[in-house]
């Protein structure tokens, strides 16, 4: 159930969500040379599917509610499967920047999404919000934009941030009935039916991948999957669509200043202003009006 404010859990597993899934971007890059997009989707899904299955059996959770599957079945097709495989078969054919830019578009979905169709309406302060971090989407994109980029990885890249956006608010009901845990476990078990025909690659690129890039998937399935879209779904149900998708334009912030603390790749002054304004508009975007003053009657 959602609660009118948001307290410290919510707020640590916003957090928790938004570095894991700063993360996936080196573990994806990696992983991505030796598996084929539909494989690495595979792969991640089914090691996330067993290590939240196995958590849900030792802690007794049982099958959710008719009444949440509709939600579940759509956060598995559209968010856990589509959005994975669109991305990272996108990310092959579109530079690092423009990806970035053409999925940023994503939170602005969610957010008029879950105004309509959740009707969470369209606060100004979102809106602003928005705004202002997808500037600092784009300034990131410029930095790291190399020209290498095509019509079907743009196209790609745009279904990729459809398919996240209609996965979001469809999980959203689904939470009024489920526990945040069975909804990510069995909206995982889900995407992995859903990319089961990518089995035979996924094998083959397993005889062929060498133990550092396997070792890669089982990192994006037990964190930036397993845990991340756990913590992502128990700040969902304590919080709106609108405000909680905004927050991830908090990744391209802390990405730069991962690749800047693990990878020594100094950043330039574009990229930290862009970065920058993603945190203003995460910022501007997650406050609270301030209360009108009416003017005493003397």
């Amino acid at each position: 159930m959602e609660r009118s404010g948001v307290n410290g859990k919510a707020a640590a597993a916003v957090l928790a969500t938004m570095v894991l899934w700063a993360s996936a971007f080196v573990g994806i890059r990696y992983a991505g040379e030796h598996f084929e997009p539909g494989s690495l989707a595979l792969g991640r899904l089914l090691v996330g599917a067993l290590a939240l299955g196995a958590v849900a059996a030792v802690r007794g959770v049982g099958v959710p509610p008719r009444p949440a599957w509709p939600g579940i079945v759509g956060s598995g097709v559209f968010w856990f499967a589509l959005y994975m495989v669109a991305l990272n078969w996108g990310e092959r054919h579109a530079d690092a920047g423009t990806a970035a830019l053409i999925v940023g578009v994503g939170p602005i979905l969610v957010a008029f999404l879950a105004g309509w169709l959740l009707r969470e309406g369209f606060p100004a302060r979102l809106l602003v919000g928005l705004a202002i971090a997808f500037a600092g989407v784009a300034a990131v994109g410029l930095v790291d934009s190399g020209g290498g980029s095509t019509t079907r990885g743009a196209l790609l890249c745009l279904v990729a941030a459809a398919g996240y956006a209609v996965g979001v608010v469809a999980q959203k009901p689904a939470l009024r009935h489920a526990s945040a845990l069975q909804a990510t476990t069995f909206g995982c078990v889900v995407g992995a039916v859903v990319c089961l025909p990518f089995g035979g690659q996924l094998v083959t690129d397993l005889g062929d991948a060498p133990a550092s890039a396997t070792l890669s998937v089982v990192y994006l399935g037990l964190l930036p999957t397993a845990l991340a879209f756990y913590t992502w779904a128990y700040a969902l149900s304590h919080m709106t669509t609108g405000k909680l998708g905004a927050t991830t334009y908090l990744v391209p912030a802390i990405v730069v200043l991962l690749s800047w603390a693990l990878l020594d790749e100094v950043p330039g002054l574009v990229a930290l202003a862009g970065g920058a304004l993603c945190l203003i508009g995460v910022a501007v975007s997650r406050g609270k009006p301030k209360p009108a003053v009416t003017a005493a009657v003397r």
